[in-house]
């Protein structure tokens, strides 16, 4: 492609119908030349970017990033330095200070060419990524690079319709990512269902799937509409799919192929429209070298795999989100973690991640009779071991079956855990009807 002379003596003159087009257009806009300095903006970009200054002769860089040289020189995948390289369009998702603080940004760079071919501008427009407005428990806070590559990978599939694959530790957030997709989808404004893939019976998972006619079975006095059928034109979202099965696997295989079900004893077919979003703790592709998970099944699903980022990968945003935490947890009280607190939170590993670190700050709020909150206010040895120094019996004694242990500690959880089921299953790192089940394979008696 040809090179462009950062001279201003060989730039051609803008044209007014030009710069009109620009201010047209609602999303900022501004046109570049090949050293990152901007020929001409609209009043968009002005309003975010300007600060009542004339942005004309500035370098993009140093509006959007503050930053005293190119983002590529600064560690950053650069839009504008790739569409120079390849002559193609290219975006990224880059984290830039507007008039309304930081806000992620996605950044698009496509070549402006002239009659003849020879690219004299490079158009630059930037998205906004302001899904969770509307919806603030909801809203994901990050501006670390592990987080903003995480994020832009979603905004890239949220606009398409491939089945999704989230991959990540316990506690990372994956509803909440699965939720964004969404958000961000041409799918929108129809339903989110969320499906808990843990403990799902032969029975349950058709039914609930599926749902039924009446008198498909014993106590189906009514026609019950499943969730395939009460997602229509949404987003399914199966939470723990490596949980499922390897006998249901292949009836979920077989609505994603065929794209049609029959409800419980119900003989038409019907049609499902969805878009999938699948996510999972586990090694999938272990678990298919292994066969405990149906390959066909794996790579159905694994058609955009997005791996989040653990808490201690990310430790420059925990700062923001235990402020966001905070003030959703209690927002009559404005609590702030002191230094110290700070600092002690900074050194832990977060073995559970961003839902530990929600109940190590819940916990605090109680603790805390001001509104600081200080070290001994937290609780960060949920995972230390309990085990007495001196027990009276020796290891080979205590060995038994997991499921046996399982059981045992749960029915010592349930008697001896001070909060409701909810507070005891969020401790658990598990969903509170998979708590139930497994409490009513225990003995205890549900409250």
């Amino acid at each position: 492609m040809t090179a462009i002379n950062d001279t201003s003596s060989s730039q051609p003159s803008i044209p007014t119908e030009t710069l009109a087009l620009l201010d047209s257009f609602a999303e900022p806009k501004i046109l570049l030349d090949g050293q990152y300095r901007i020929v001409a903006a609209n009043a968009a970009y002005r309003q975010e970017f300007g600060a009542d200054r004339d942005v004309v002769g500035r370098y993009c860089y140093e509006l959007s990033h503050h930053y005293d040289k190119p983002c590529d020189q600064a560690g950053e995948n650069c839009p504008l330095r790739d569409c120079i390289e390849s002559g193609h369009p290219s975006r990224v998702l880059h984290v830039h200070h507007t008039s309304a603080g930081r806000q992620h940004v996605e950044v698009e760079v496509a070549p402006v060419r002239n009659e003849t071919g020879s690219t004299v501008y490079f158009m630059e427009t930037m998205h906004f990524l302001r899904h969770a407005e509307d919806a603030p428990e909801r809203k994901m806070v990050g501006y670390s690079r592990p987080f903003n590559r995480m994020l832009e990978l979603a905004k890239r599939v949220a606009e398409h319709e491939s089945s999704v694959l989230l991959l990540g530790e316990s506690g990372t957030g994956k509803e909440l990512v699965a939720h964004a997709i969404h958000d961000m989808s041409p799918r929108a404004a129809a339903p989110f269902v969320a499906v808990e893939c843990s403990g799902l019976t032969e029975t349950l998972f058709e039914s609930e799937m599926f749902g039924y006619e009446k008198g498909a079975f014993t106590g189906a006095v009514g026609r019950k509409i499943g969730l395939v059928e009460a997602v229509r034109g949404g987003t399914l979202f199966l939470d723990e799919v490596g949980d499922i099965p390897l006998s249901l696997q292949v009836k979920l295989l077989r609505l994603m192929e065929a794209g049609t079900y029959r409800r419980v004893g119900g003989l038409e077919p019907l049609r499902a429209d969805f878009r999938l979003v699948a996510a999972t703790h586990r090694d999938l592709a272990q678990m298919v070298r292994e066969g405990a998970f149906r390959q066909d099944l794996f790579f159905r699903i694994n058609v955009f795999p997005i791996q989040l980022p653990p808490l201690r990968e990310r430790m420059e945003d925990l700062p923001m989100l235990a402020t966001s935490l905070l003030a959703h947890l209690d927002a009559t009280r404005k609590v702030a973690l002191g230094e110290e607190a700070l600092a002690a939170l900074m050194r832990h590993d977060f073995p559970g991640n961003v839902r530990e670190l929600r109940n190590i700050l819940e916990r605090a709020l109680i603790m805390a009779d001001g509104n600081t909150i200080l070290p001994q206010h937290l609780y960060l040895d949920a995972l230390k071991s309990t085990k007495p120094e001196n027990p009276e019996t020796s290891p080979t004694e205590e060995i038994a079956p997991l499921a046996s242990l399982e059981k045992r500690y749960l029915a010592w959880a349930a008697e001896n855990f001070p909060g409701d089921r909810k507070a005891l299953a969020e401790r658990l790192g598990i969903s509170e009807r998979t708590l139930y089940r497994k409490l009513r394979n225990t003995g205890p008696d549900l409250p």
